[in-house]
């Protein structure tokens, strides 16, 4: 007699993190490891300055935990993130960590990378990071809400309006990582396309 059972249906990756089969219920791993990747990548850092605020990879690391990992264990995973550097482990710029750290100039963009993982990691439960526009539209989102929140904070520690003459948080906080953060943002827009090409393959 011939086996009629059917196969049982397989669930399709929602985010990139899923494909991983070995790694599909192992969320505990993936949110320690975005956190620290984000350590890491707050250690790559150029000074400006004129601005306690420097270049980093910070928001472009929260867009690739955020957008691999989905929005739970995005946020999950900046959460410890900042946890961490709260208690004083080394996970802020220049292996800083405290709470003193944290409520700095900088504090407004480091609370906003939980929140900027949760826009792009349900950006891309929602399979908009398989195109390219879908997924920069979603990406300029979750940056606009990392500048207003940081800028916001920024102007209240270190005592400058957001907008006017100069000094502003605009000017110390936003304007001078623009052109930096275009190339981020469509590197990261080409970046998830590319990789589910290669996982459909």
């Amino acid at each position: 007699m011939a086996d009629t059972t059917l196969p049982l249906p397989t669930r399709a990756p929602s985010v990139l993190a899923d494909v991983i089969p070995t790694l599909r219920e192992r969320s505990l791993l993936l949110v320690v490891t975005g956190s620290m990747l984000m350590a890491a990548a707050s250690q790559v850092r150029i000074p400006l300055g004129f601005t306690p605020v420097p270049i980093n990879l910070a928001t472009f690391v929260a867009v690739l935990v955020g957008g691999s990992l989905g929005a739970r264990r995005g946020a999950a995973s900046m959460g410890l993130f900042l946890i961490a550097g709260i208690v004083g482990l080394p996970f802020f710029a220049d292996a800083n960590g405290g709470w003193e750290y944290f409520t700095g100039a900088t504090g407004g963009y480091l609370v906003a990378y939980p929140l900027m993982a949760v826009l792009v990691g349900a950006a891309a439960e929602r399979g908009r990071d398989r195109n390219v526009v879908t997924f920069v539209a979603a990406v300029v989102v979750a940056n606009l809400a990392v500048y207003v929140i940081g800028a916001a904070w920024l102007a209240h520690v270190v005592d400058v309006p957001v907008f006017g003459s100069d000094p502003t948080a605009w000017s110390l906080g936003v304007r001078p990582f623009l052109a930096g953060d275009v190339v981020k943002m469509l590197a990261a827009g080409v970046l998830f396309p590319a990789a589910w090409r290669v996982v459909d393959r």
